[in-house]
């Protein structure tokens, strides 16, 4: 009998990822951050959650833990990364936060095909916020998109920015990726690739990057602070789960029928199925109801 990783299957080209759920030990202080430094919107909140994104539609969700602990070498949210619309955007957020926060970000990369700015959240949760270059400038090696890190020009990027007042991000910024630490990346790209059927997009020993539809990445695995870790004991604080968001049924039962024929763990969770990939780091399928429509820049 063919097992799912021998059988070739590509996961549907208009799947990405959505909401990233992390447990906080403060929960309004943290609502606040991300809506007046990162620049969501609150969308709902109530005493022990709270739903921020764009345009009504969810980018981080907080759920109160004030007892919980960070576990930082376990595996779980290397970072969360919000992709904006264009350079002037990412500009903009870049002049604001040096603004209110009287300091500079913590690191920053241009990759070759994104420019992308990174910092961590109060409690230490990782944070990127970046814009890609247009898809048609992107270079590849083979098979394998070529990415890169080097140095960000950021009083270009601030030069781009539109000279008025930062009321929050864009119409169209959204998750763009996340970043998951993993203890082995063999047996992760094993459950991302071979059974999820993403694409593996480039990598090295110690990371790499896999997507849909051609993108550089939508998910990037890395062991660099995790290697043979275990996952973070019960209650503890950062993610909670992140979505992957598949564009109808179909392409979720397809999902659903190559975790089941894998013996992997699957659970409904509401309207959702949540699983776990092999570090422990829990995801779930949902449908989008809403298709999120590439950039044109």
């Amino acid at each position: 009998m063919t097992s799912p990783a021998q059988t070739p299957f590509t996961i549907h080209p208009a799947t990405v990822v959505g909401a990233v759920t992390l447990a906080v030990t403060a929960l309004e202080p943290m609502s606040r951050y991300y809506q007046q430094v990162i620049g969501l919107q609150l969308l709902a909140q109530d005493a022990q959650t709270a739903d921020l994104g764009v345009a009504g539609q969810p980018i981080v969700r907080l759920v109160a833990r004030p007892n919980g602990r960070q576990h930082p070498r376990a595996t779980g949210l290397y970072h969360l990364a919000i992709l904006l619309p264009s350079q002037a955007d990412l500009g903009h957020w870049l002049k604001h936060y040096i603004a209110t926060q009287q300091r500079m970000i913590d690191g920053a990369g241009d990759h070759l095909v994104s420019e992308a700015l990174y910092l961590s959240d109060p409690e230490g949760n990782g944070l990127e916020i970046y814009r890609d270059r247009p898809r048609h400038t992107w270079e590849y090696v083979g098979e394998e998109i070529k990415m890169d890190t080097l140095a960000v020009d950021l009083p270009a990027l601030i030069a781009a920015a539109p000279d008025t007042s930062f009321t929050g991000l864009p119409a169209g910024a959204r998750l763009g990726h996340v970043h998951l630490q993993v203890n082995d990346i063999p047996r992760a790209v094993w459950f991302y690739r071979d059974i999820l059927g993403f694409d593996y997009m480039t990598g090295f020993p110690s990371a790499a990057f896999l997507a849909a539809g051609g993108y550089h990445h939508h998910i990037g695995l890395n062991t660099w602070r995790s290697r043979a870790a275990a996952p973070p004991p019960a209650g503890s604080l950062g993610l909670v789960h992140y979505t992957i968001v598949l564009p109808h049924e179909d392409a979720r039962h397809a999902l659903l029928t190559r975790l089941h024929a894998a013996n992997l763990p699957i659970t409904p969770h509401g309207p959702d199925t949540l699983t776990h990939d092999p570090a422990g780091n829990a995801l779930l399928l949902t449908i989008n109801h809403s298709p999120i429509h590439p950039f044109t820049n």
